[in-house]
């Protein structure tokens, strides 16, 4: 018999939103309903986060109900990005990762209004603390120095020393940049292939090419690029500007508008998990996913207690492998239609330290009565070839010095002040009392080699931060093999908490379409339709 027009359009907007995997049910009353479907996210970091946002959004627009557990071995939500507290009180925290975003994240931006976090007014706890704001030191001196609160004081001082180039450089950055942003708006977004996407977007001249190269062939020579852009990207990626790709240089100068989340940045990734409504295992390592006929199966186990062996298993329909692939650890049982590029991760020791003590202008071949500068990117000496992986850093011995706050110790209510540094190895003793202008006698107690009235607290940190951004003109696929889902293959492309969470609501939009269309195509068959008559036709069960 005929379906009735107002039935067939209730049961076709269910199918729309039905894939092969789930099951359409008649429920007591005579209402059709979809099974949830159940989705795992390995990693609660950027992309793991905002998979988990903007999945539970996307699904809720097709009408399709989803259960989401999100799986992270660390005990917090944020990745990269989180934060330590200061002399250990939890009121004093301080980034330990990825410290800012800045106006052109969109999803970081949008994220923080929706979620009414407040930002902090970045070195505003500096203005009564002597030195120019901003310096660049090669490990002989300090070729540039940020001395004026006037913006267009510091221009003028650029075009008199460096010419058009930073004029060209920023007209460069946005035209790069301005692409690039159209991988957030239709008709690109979302994009099934990385890729092709760069290719389309006429990115690849840029991630072929290393920074240098691509500045050169936009006519920008000169030392614009060695001293200002190179410590642009040596801060922000350990990366000489020889080396890393051009897009990549482009975004470090990117920087209008920096903000951080006041108490530390992670708090965006935490509440996109909760508005997920999404089911966190913290502390769980996922040691394996295999596949079993349309399902994952997930084995995971406590990863804060070594000695605990049990491991659990729990049945998912949908895997999102939210992380870069080389650090999950994991067993791949099931047939392995693709297996991400290992790529070479940066090993960045990061430093934070509370001390009494400026920095000594000395260490940077100042006059004794001329202030340090309070933050301090370097470059590399003029002569001297840049070096790449663990050899990047060259002879200035760090990529950043800086100098966050001043701050108040608990116990001595001494005001201090709140170092951080990038480099790396760990920075020692002698490096720090150089750095410090301290003579230290080799016969007193000391804290990490120095005295405790000279470094009152310090937190050390090896992390594996970014992947080396050599130029390349592919990048790993999203989808792994049919269900499973990757994030990673951002990283070699753009390394950023930003650009991490638009990978993940790319692949959560690719996920919706995906079930979507698979519905249109296999619902009517399960709930006994013919095809012949079109979306309009068909017999009832």
């Amino acid at each position: 018999m005929r379906v009735s027009w107002t039935w067939l359009a209730a049961a076709s907007a269910v199918i729309s939103a039905a894939t092969g995997k789930e099951q359409l049910v008649l429920t007591p009353s005579g209402k059709l309903t979809v099974e949830p479907l159940n989705v795992a996210i390995v990693g609660a970091g950027a992309a793991g986060s905002s998979s988990a946002y903007h999945l539970s959004k996307f699904a809720a627009e097709a009408g399709l109900p989803v259960n989401i557990t999100v799986f992270d071995r660390n005990p917090y939500i944020g990745g990269r990005s989180t934060t330590v507290n200061v002399y250990d009180d939890p009121t004093l925290p301080v980034e330990l990762g990825a410290s800012i975003f800045v106006e052109i994240n969109k999803i970081l931006m949008n994220a923080t209004r929706d979620f009414n976090l407040s930002t902090d007014a970045l070195h505003a706890n500096q203005n009564d603390i002597p030195g120019s704001s901003l310096s660049v030191w090669d490990g002989q001196q300090l070729v540039v120095q940020q001395t004026s609160r006037s913006g267009w004081w510091e221009i003028f001082k650029l075009l008199w020393k460096y010419g058009m180039a930073p004029i060209k450089t920023i007209n460069l950055m946005k035209s790069t940049v301005g692409k690039f942003m159209d991988m957030y708006e239709e008709p690109v977004f979302p994009w099934s292939s990385l890729t092709q996407t760069v290719h389309d977007l006429d990115l690849l001249a840029a991630t072929a090419a290393t920074g240098e190269q691509y500045m050169r062939e936009h006519g920008i020579t000169g030392d614009f690029g060695h001293d200002i852009v190179q410590a642009s990207t040596r801060v922000n990626y350990a990366q000489n500007l020889r080396y890393i790709h051009g897009l990549e240089a482009m975004v470090c100068m990117a920087a209008d508008g920096a903000v951080a989340i006041e108490g530390g940045n992670w708090q965006i990734f935490d509440q996109m998990v909760a508005a997920a409504n999404a089911t966190r295992m913290l502390g769980t390592e996922v040691t394996s996913v295999k596949r079993q006929e349309n399902s994952f199966v997930l084995d995971y186990c406590d990863a804060t207690d070594e000695s605990t062996l049990s491991t659990q298993a729990q049945h998912f329909d949908s895997v999102i492998l939210a992380g870069p692939y080389q650090f999950t650890n994991l067993t791949r049982t099931s047939p392995q239609d693709y297996t991400p590029d290992e790529i070479p991760y940066v090993e960045l020791h990061v430093t934070l330290f509370t001390s009494p003590q400026l920095l000594s202008p000395t260490f940077f071949n100042l006059a004794p009565n001329q202030p340090a500068p309070k933050v301090i990117l370097t470059t590399l000496p003029p002569n001297e070839e840049p070096g790449h992986g663990p050899q990047s850093c060259g002879s200035p011995g760090f990529f950043s010095i800086s100098l966050l706050r001043r701050i108040t110790n608990p116990q001595t209510q001494q005001r201090e002040y709140l170092y951080k540094i990038f480099s790396p190895s760990p920075p020692t003793p002698t490096f720090l009392s150089h750095l410090l202008g301290l003579q230290i006698p080799k016969d007193i107690p000391i804290r990490a080699g120095l005295g405790e009235k000279d470094i009152t607290w310090i937190y050390r940190k090896l992390w594996h931060s970014y992947p080396y951004e050599d130029p390349r003109v592919t990048f790993d696929r999203m989808e792994l093999e049919e269900g499973l889902w990757y994030t990673g293959g951002m990283d070699a492309f753009i390394s950023t908490m930003e650009t991490n969470a638009l990978m993940g609501r790319n692949v959560a939009k690719l996920m919706v379409e995906r079930w979507v269309e698979r519905g249109a195509e296999e619902g009517f068959s399960r709930l006994g339709f013919e095809d012949e008559e079109g979306l309009m036709g068909g017999r009832g069960v």
